[in-house]
């Protein structure tokens, strides 16, 4: 049967239709809305134009209105340099309603959401994609809606859940509880870790495999406190070494297909003459700040809270020497120049994940499991064995170094040090004395002023 699947505009994107995001190869080739689904051919097209998307949208594209630079500076581990008022409200936690960053931020991530729902809507209608392909397909659109909703959730509190492409539905959507927001994550997750296979998609590791859904699960139960499963579903993909290790010279870590990492997304998704990361153009500074192509540096609380001994000090920071001051800035991404392309950008990685597993172990009294993991990340650091120096540490006092080691391993990656703070309630202890106009409802982001217009079901997070 022959159908026309038609992509209505929802008041959440930005003018966006089936063209702008259904696309065969980078950069340019695109589908018509009537084709996308008729074949295996074009509906993995679609799906692979999502995560072209990914690389190329606000929200996720490590640029400035990126989670990773906004949400850096809302923590204590990036500062801005430049006169940007947009950025120095997040790094001051003073962030107005009109915020134009917040705005893009909030509206490429709900422009993902919807093209995911398209995706999800165009292959439940379709008669022409293979079963096996359909169902495959479906797992990893379902899969990155759930990432997205994870950071969303995690930004803004309760956000609406969109899982339609009725305009008419979706333009007047209310927010749903923060609970409610997690749930569709687990079961969107739960959903795809079911179908999806274990392999990488030609040795590339740009598309959610069985692992990545695990991954991301996993850290999903940590945040919700279900220890036991993040345990689980972390130690699941520890253990698949076959795909994964942690990479002993940390200048490889961030390299194109690492065995360290478990997803990336390939600059090339932005266009076909794409070489290198945003973080990489952005963070190393190649000019004295304040600049506005490069707008941020480390702060001083990072830098300071390394050893000397610690590998990361020497591989991971750069630093900028001005006559009067010194700037350090993240050398994770080190390829800031035109070539061919050598760096993806990193995701989620296997770090994490024995972080996330010490953690959980520790919170379920597995003291001595816990130590061994926070260890692996120690040892390749070159830092001293809390096996050796500590070995009957407490329970509080070994959670603090995991939270520590967080900081120092996953600092500038995907605003991890921001959302840590405030999901263990300790934002308002740290950034109190650091952020002058501190209060404890900095801890969401306002829910954007045009939204809010255009919606008159959408209310506003306190304090805005």
């Amino acid at each position: 049967m022959k159908y026309k699947y038609i992509i209505l505009i929802s008041l959440y994107l930005l003018h966006t239709s089936c063209e702008d995001f259904v696309s065969v190869e980078v950069p340019d080739y695109k589908i018509i809305s009537e084709t996308v689904f008729s074949n295996d051919i074009t509906a993995n097209s679609a799906v692979v134009g999502i995560y072209n998307e990914l690389f190329k949208a606000d929200f996720s594209n490590g640029n400035f209105r990126s989670v990773t630079m906004l949400a850096g500076l809302s923590g204590d581990n990036l500062r801005t340099t430049a006169l940007n008022y947009a950025m120095i409200e997040f790094g001051e936690n003073e962030i107005l309603n009109t915020n134009s960053y917040n705005l893009d931020l909030w509206s490429s991530a709900y422009k993902i959401i919807y093209m995911c729902n398209a995706v999800l809507d165009g292959l439940q209608m379709s008669e022409g994609v293979t079963t096996k392909m359909k169902d495959k397909l479906m797992a990893e659109a379902r899969f990155v809606r759930a990432f997205v909703y994870f950071y969303l959730v995690n930004l803004y509190g309760d956000v609406p859940l969109i899982q339609t492409t009725d305009y008419r539905v979706n333009a007047l959507a209310s927010r749903n509880t923060t609970p409610e927001v997690y749930e569709l994550i687990i079961d969107d997750l739960k959903s795809a870790v079911a179908v999806l296979d274990i392999n990488f998609d030609n040795g590339e590791r740009l598309r959610a495999n069985k692992f990545t859904a695990m991954a991301l699960l996993a850290r999903t139960y940590l945040f919700v406190e279900d220890w036991e499963n993040a345990e689980t579903f972390s130690n699941q993909v520890i253990d698949s070494s076959d795909n994964y290790t942690l990479l002993e010279n940390l200048n490889e870590v961030f390299l194109v297909n690492s065995k360290e990492s478990i997803w990336q997304l390939s600059p090339a998704g932005r266009g076909a003459l794409s070489f290198i990361t945003n973080e990489a153009r952005i963070f190393i500074l190649t000019s004295p700040p304040p600049n506005s192509q490069q707008p941020v540096a480390l702060s001083s609380e990072i830098i300071e809270s390394y050893d000397n001994e610690d590998l990361r000090l020497k591989h991971w920071i750069g630093k900028f020497d001005t006559e009067n001051q010194a700037f350090y800035y993240p050398f994770k991404y080190k390829n800031n120049s035109q070539g061919i392309i050598t760096e993806y950008n990193m995701v989620m990685r296997l770090a994490e994940q024995y972080l996330i597993r010490a953690e959980a172990r520790a919170q379920l009294g597995k003291l001595t499991e816990s130590i061994v993991d926070l260890d692996k990340i120690r040892k390749r650091a070159n830092l001293q064995l809390i096996s050796d120096s500590a070995p009957d540490i407490g329970k509080e006092a070994l959670l603090d170094s995991i939270s520590k080691e967080r900081n120092r391993e996953l600092f500038s990656e995907w605003g991890h040090r921001w959302l840590d703070l405030k999901r263990t309630g300790i934002a308002t202890e740290v950034l109190s004395n650091k952020k002058s106009s501190w209060q404890d409802t900095d801890l969401l982001y306002p829910i954007p002023e045009d939204e809010i217009n255009k919606n008159p079901n959408l209310t506003q997070n306190n304090g805005y």
